[in-house]
């Protein structure tokens, strides 16, 4: 079964990458006039994976709030353009609709253990928030957005910043950030609730170790040791078939939200598989956008 499972991640990964190129392949999504702002070196190195895309409106006017992307691939596969390709109705969407779209690389379970992926979400968006004037965006109207691995990353940044969770920061980063709204796409709430003790599973790539064996790392590194009662609202987005995630993680955290009486919403995709074109359908995208309009707004 572990067999299995790692098996079918590795080709639904390959799915998702095949015809992706590394330059950005991804502006024709965009509605006509967008402006990008590619490759920024956020933490002031040279590696590929310190690097974000900030599109924003055309003839955009005053500050105008940000929305966080973060991809997906199992924390150790991908860009800052995947998950775009089967979301292009949401994401042209987020622009027609007068939102900045920021969308972030972070370094792979492969080349750093966590906490170095919510290390590098921080500092990149320490950098969206010390540069929000260079950009027009209104630094006190930022939402998460993240799909899968991305989905995590996401919530974990989003239930963890009012914790001020040293390990979770590089030195010098600014945490002076908040966010209105954070949309978790079929992300993994808790690393304890993936099956087996296999450790070259993503779960144990990411925190060097199968989560059975070490669950003080695995309860560091799930979202749901963050929760409390000053995290913001929460969209939360499943497939019913999800084969990698099961959607116990979102059920998870749904139910610790509710306890600490966190504004929250479940929606759980009829017969959606781990990710695909079923999460950019009409009801879904309409859920979306009127989650940020009443929180970003």
């Amino acid at each position: 079964m572990k067999k299995f499972r790692s098996q079918l991640f590795l080709l639904l990964l390959i799915a998702v990458v095949q015809g992706k190129a590394q330059t950005n392949p991804v502006m024709d999504i965009f509605p006509d006039g967008t402006i990008l702002h590619s490759n920024i070196a956020y933490n002031n190195d040279t590696l590929t994976k310190h690097l974000l895309d900030i599109y924003l409106p055309a003839e955009a006017k005053g500050k105008i709030p940000l929305v966080i992307f973060i991809h997906g691939g199992g924390w150790m596969h991908n860009d800052k353009y995947a998950d775009m390709g089967y979301m292009k109705k949401t994401v042209a969407e987020i622009i027609s609709h007068g939102y900045a779209l920021a969308s972030i690389d972070y370094r792979f379970s492969t080349q750093a253990v966590f906490p170095a992926q919510a290390r590098d979400c921080n500092r990149a968006i320490s950098y969206l928030y010390d540069h929000a004037d260079k950009y027009g965006i209104d630094r006190e109207r930022f939402a998460l957005m993240g799909f899968s691995a991305g989905g995590h990353l996401a919530s974990l940044v989003g239930l963890s910043e009012n914790d001020d969770i040293e390990s979770f920061y590089m030195p010098g980063t600014s945490n002076f950030f908040s966010f209105e709204a954070v949309i978790d796409f079929y992300g993994p709430s808790n690393l304890i609730l993936f099956p087996g003790n296999d450790e070259n599973s993503p779960e144990a790539l990411l925190i060097g170790a199968a989560p059975l064996d070490r669950p003080d790392l695995a309860r560091a590194a799930s979202p749901v040791t963050y929760v409390d009662k000053n995290d913001p609202p929460f969209l939360i987005i499943h497939g019913e078939n999800d084969e990698l995630v099961p959607t116990k993680h979102s059920h998870l955290l749904n139910s610790w939200l509710n306890v600490a009486g966190v504004q929250n919403e479940l929606i759980i995709v009829k017969d959606a598989p781990h990710y695909g074109v079923m999460f950019d359908s009409d009801q879904v995208r309409s859920r979306v956008m009127n989650f940020l309009r009443e929180h970003l707004n």
